[in-house]
């Protein structure tokens, strides 16, 4: 009986996670569109679920968060649209694949990854209000670092196109997008993170001992 009590509020608050993930990503007010990429706020929800319910929730939601992620590349399109969108490529079917590693899997990647760095620094630390910021920081910047790096490595000769630049220019421009995006993102990611994050262990907690 309180195995399938667990369960159940398990899959609900899954449930309530991918709920706030799609209304963000659905509304658009998960992604702050900047000149070259989309920032994005919907990495919080992932980092959240993964700490509360562990690596294999927070790759389901990582699995929303890039759900979202193509949804949004495709309906509102900026400049690097066709690195997450399958309907934005125009290489085809190679173009379909890339697209979909770096929507879907940097994205579910990333959310497996919060969860096994919670753990981590949950045992390290002993301490919430320390593995939660440094669970948000280092779990942002890999998302960022995956997303980023993927761009370079597949799609560096479109991304030189796409900002009228020489391919041997791309790096940098990477480097300044992980700079401008991702370091303000990972300031976010660790408030935030903190914050919520304490009050619904704490919520956790005392819902296990009713």
């Amino acid at each position: 009986m309180e195995k399938r009590k667990m369960n159940t509020r398990y899959m609900a608050t899954l449930a309530m996670f991918c709920g706030v993930l799609l209304v963000m990503g659905v509304t658009g007010i998960g992604f702050i569109p900047l000149p070259v990429i989309k920032a994005t706020t919907m990495h919080i929800p992932v980092i959240l679920g993964a700490v509360l319910l562990g690596p294999g929730a927070g790759a389901v939601l990582g699995g929303v968060f890039g759900l979202c992620s193509i949804w949004a590349n495709t309906t509102s399109p900026g400049l690097l649209a066709f690195a997450f969108s399958p309907f934005m490529t125009t290489e085809g079917l190679p173009g379909v694949l890339k697209s979909l590693w770096i929507a879907l899997g940097c994205r579910i990647l990333f959310g497996a990854i919060a969860g096994w760095l919670w753990k981590l620094f949950k045992k390290l630390t002993k301490q919430d209000f320390a593995a939660l910021p440094l669970t948000a920081v280092i779990s942002t910047l890999c998302h960022t670092i995956l997303v980023m790096g993927s761009i370079y490595v597949l799609l560096a000769q479109q991304y030189a196109q796409a900002k009228n630049v020489a391919i041997t220019a791309v790096f940098g421009l990477v480097m300044g997008t992980v700079t401008a995006s991702g370091i303000p993102e990972a300031i976010i990611a660790a408030i935030l993170v903190t914050v919520i994050g304490k009050a619904l262990l704490h919520l956790s907690e005392r819902m296990k001992k009713r």
